[in-house]
């Protein structure tokens, strides 16, 4: 039945189809976030003026956000009509512009995270222990555990490290693959060869021309303040609570619920648009991730009716309500589902109450999309 239901969904996604990937649009928009990127680190290194300072590194952040949502589409291959370019952007975003390794990339999030979205003990993403824990079942447990009670106060300066501890997961990962002759590719091969132009790219080659003292500064405060960036940029997906967490047999759960429930869209105007490359609409990206991000717009028309009219969960958060919220976790951990299908019956009874904050939007099915001045509704959880 649940297979037969995502076949209906998806016969209506390929009839209003084709979906084609915009390799004009794709580059426009990667030349547009580079020269943010470029620019704003020229800004910063010419200007003696504070203010002017951090207003660059900000404008140069955001394109590092932006590079970083393509690379992301690339590695899904929906940015190129070819595989050859969409793996050459892969590795150019990754390894080569942030130090983090491509392979290690595909594995946690193409392989692992989409299959299985917030499910504990199979979603790395969730599970950020033995420091963190923003699930019920990891909360005040392990050897520090002391710091579950505090961690609210300490996320905001952790987020400074999130991007050197990916970077440090990725060379982990690609070491492992590289010792054993029976995992070891070429591909491996080429990731270490980006990573490691990505450090004479951004470190030893401006040594030639900066103190060494000034260039590991400003590498560390890029790549601190890209950690921020990722965690605003992909958070409000799947930290907050209506995003929900489950147990790990829910892998053979309903495919449209499994994503549905664990997964939230959130809004953002035409500049977070260009920054988040489509991840803003990240129930239609887990649903159909080989659909390029720039027809999830017209495509949440049809997937948020779908839901509505089959029962399944859909909830849009404001961007800077789900940021908020992801942040609100660490101080109020998610609970943990046994059943999925909960949320299901929680929007079906949602549904036939027919609690509508207007008289033609029934909750939680609200996007964007669907009117232009409608707020966001998301108060319907699992009960």
């Amino acid at each position: 039945m649940a297979t037969e239901t995502f076949s209906t969904l998806l016969a209506i996604v390929k009839e209003r189809g084709p979906h084609e990937p915009k390799t004009a649009r794709t580059l426009a928009d990667l030349v547009s976030l580079l020269g943010m990127t470029l620019g704003g680190i020229a800004v910063f290194l010419l200007s003696g003026n504070v203010a002017i300072k951090a207003a660059a590194m900000f404008i140069s952040t955001c394109g590092c956000l932006g590079i970083s949502t393509i690379a992301h589409t690339a590695s899904h291959y929906t940015a190129f009509r070819k595989k050859w370019p969409n793996r050459f952007l892969t590795y150019f975003g990754y390894p080569f512009f942030f130090g983090v390794s491509a392979s290690y990339w595909w594995n946690k999030h193409c392989v692992v995270h989409h299959p299985t979205p917030n499910l504990i003990g199979k979603d790395d993403d969730i599970d950020l222990s033995p420091f963190f824990a923003i699930t019920d079942d990891r909360w005040n447990k392990g050897p520090f555990r002391f710091l579950h009670r505090v961690q609210w106060l300490l996320i905001p300066v952790a987020l400074s490290f999130n991007e050197f501890n990916i970077q440090r997961s990725g060379w982990v990962f690609l070491i492992k693959k590289l010792r054993d002759r029976h995992e070891r590719k070429a591909s491996h091969w080429i990731d270490v060869a980006a990573l490691l132009s990505h450090w004479a790219t951004w470190v030893l080659l401006p040594m030639l021309f900066f103190a060494p003292i000034d260039v590991i500064g400003f590498y560390v405060l890029r790549m601190a303040l890209m950690g921020y960036a990722m965690f605003i940029g992909f958070a409000p997906a799947h930290f907050p609570p209506e995003a929900e967490a489950a147990e790990a047999d829910q892998k053979t759960a309903d495919f449209i619920l499994r994503q549905t429930a664990t997964t939230v869209n959130f809004r953002t105007g035409r500049f977070g648009a260009l920054l988040c490359g489509g991840v803003e609409y990240q129930i239609e990206h887990h649903l159909f991730p080989w659909i390029p991000p720039y027809y999830y717009p017209e495509l949440s028309k049809t997937v948020s009716e779908f839901c509505r009219q089959h029962g399944y969960p859909y909830r849009t958060l404001g961007w800077g309500e789900g940021t908020w919220k992801s942040l609100a976790v660490f101080y109020r951990p998610k609970r943990v589902l046994a059943r999925l299908d909960e949320c299901m019956d929680a929007a079906k009874t949602a549904a036939d109450a027919k609690v509508y904050p207007r008289s033609d939007i029934p909750p939680p099915f609200v996007t964007d999309n669907m009117t232009g001045d409608m707020k966001t509704v998301s108060t319907v959880r699992c009960q």
